[in-house]
């Protein structure tokens, strides 16, 4: 890579070897992040999950702890991920019938020199993950998408929302 295709990746040091950015001079601020995202499923397993009738339990109580788990355990999946002292994680799901699915909303949080939004991302895709292990005896065909930050607080840049248009 060359300097120019270098300006602006902070994981690359100046001779674009993968590095882990310093944060020790950034200031501490309270920051958050949400992330959300989908899985579409067959009606019927739709049906099932909100009857409590899966086989393996309660599809939707088992995905909240993996998703805090993940979020809590980011900097070990990402590899140039900072350990982060998280404050707060919010789980929640909702479903809908057109088309038949789950969605996942993350809220993390913390007081830190680094954002969240890595730990918000993980959350919600090892949740949907989990709901297609949970339900995968029955539905094969399960489909995850649009898992995608929508906003986040906190540092220099302050706030960011998917839905204002700004580019970071």
């Amino acid at each position: 890579m060359n300097d120019d295709e270098l300006e602006g990746l902070t994981h690359f040091g100046s001779e674009g070897q993968a590095r882990m950015v310093e944060v020790g001079e950034k200031a501490e601020t309270q920051r958050t992040a949400t992330a959300q995202g989908l899985i579409e499923m067959h009606p019927d397993t739709l049906a099932r999950i909100r009857a409590g009738q899966m086989g393996k339990g309660d599809v939707l109580g088992v995905a909240r702890i993996a998703a805090i788990q993940a979020a809590k355990r980011t900097h070990e999946l990402i590899p140039l991920c900072h350990l982060l002292g998280l404050t707060g994680v919010d789980v929640e799901f909702s479903d809908q019938d057109q088309p038949a699915a789950v969605r996942c909303q993350v809220t993390t949080r913390t007081r830190g020199r680094t954002g969240v939004e890595m730990e918000a991302l993980t959350a919600v895709s090892v949740a949907l993950l989990t709901i297609y292990d949970m339900c995968k005896a029955i539905d094969r065909g399960m489909v995850m998408r649009d898992i995608r930050l929508l906003e986040k607080q906190g540092g220099k840049t302050g706030l960011w929302r998917a839905d204002a248009g700004n580019a970071e």
